[in-house]
């Protein structure tokens, strides 16, 4: 390990969260790889390796700072991307059974590899809206954990995202600056969607000290029937 990696793993352990040489291995092909396939592709604006490492991994771990993991068993990460923040999870919590959705079947092939190169296992991969895999049963009001990082305000958040979560289940919105205004406005899509605001935690990335919260929703019933709506409604007209 090099002082990059070094300093990774302190920093996650000073946090309760153990990893082994081979998960960091793992978080080092998935690194190259992120590198290599951000030249065709457009992944991500951050290629420097110690910031990767610090704004995408240590970000991305972040949230099981503040959801026990090992009382997750189903998982989705909504609109990931790049695969942040659920593949650094998976590689650190290897029992999550990872249910990545995204948009575009580029990022999918490329989620696909990564899982391939880092072997992981339980990993799901779809192509699509999040409106409309919402809408099939076998996904619908079934994972323990349901995340989104950066994809939009949480009143479009929770019409993407609760439809996922099972009854007594958490939906864990992962954002940059304060959230109060975004939690203001999605009261009423809480109400409708069956949410519940737990609780928001705040802390800074190391080194840089720039500001995340995190915004724990409960899901206290059932979906209800009519949501979420047809695909691009809630982005155009937010509950």
């Amino acid at each position: 390990m090099d002082h990059i990696q070094e300093a990774f793993k302190q920093r996650l352990h000073d946090k309760g969260i153990e990893i082994t040489s081979s998960q960091i291995d793992q978080f080092e092909i998935y690194y190259k790889e992120l590198v290599e396939w951000n030249e065709k592709m457009n992944l991500t604006g951050i290629t420097d390796r110690e910031q990767v490492y610090t704004k995408h991994f240590y970000d991305s771990v972040s949230l099981a700072f503040y959801v026990n993991m090992n009382d997750v068993k189903m998982m989705a990460d909504i609109g990931s991307g790049a695969g942040f923040p659920g593949i650094p999870l998976k590689i650190c919590f290897p029992q999550l059974e990872l249910t990545i959705i995204d948009s575009l079947n580029k990022r999918i092939k490329f989620l696909e590899h990564i899982a391939q190169e880092t072997g992981l296992q339980h990993v799901q991969l779809l192509h699509g809206r999040a409106e409309d895999w919402a809408r099939k049963p076998e996904h619908r009001d079934k994972y323990d954990l349901v995340t989104a990082r950066a994809v939009a305000k949480l009143a479009v958040l929770n019409e993407f995202c609760l439809p996922y979560v099972k009854v007594g289940g958490i939906f864990a919105a992962m954002k940059g600056s304060s959230p109060d205004d975004e939690i203001k406005e999605a009261s009423r899509s809480l109400k409708e969607l069956k949410g519940k605001l737990q609780r928001v935690e705040h802390f800074t990335l190391p080194i840089e000290e720039s500001e995340r919260h995190i915004i724990v929703i409960n899901k206290t019933a059932g979906t209800p029937g009519k949501y979420p709506r047809k695909a691009g409604t809630a982005l155009k007209t937010p509950l």
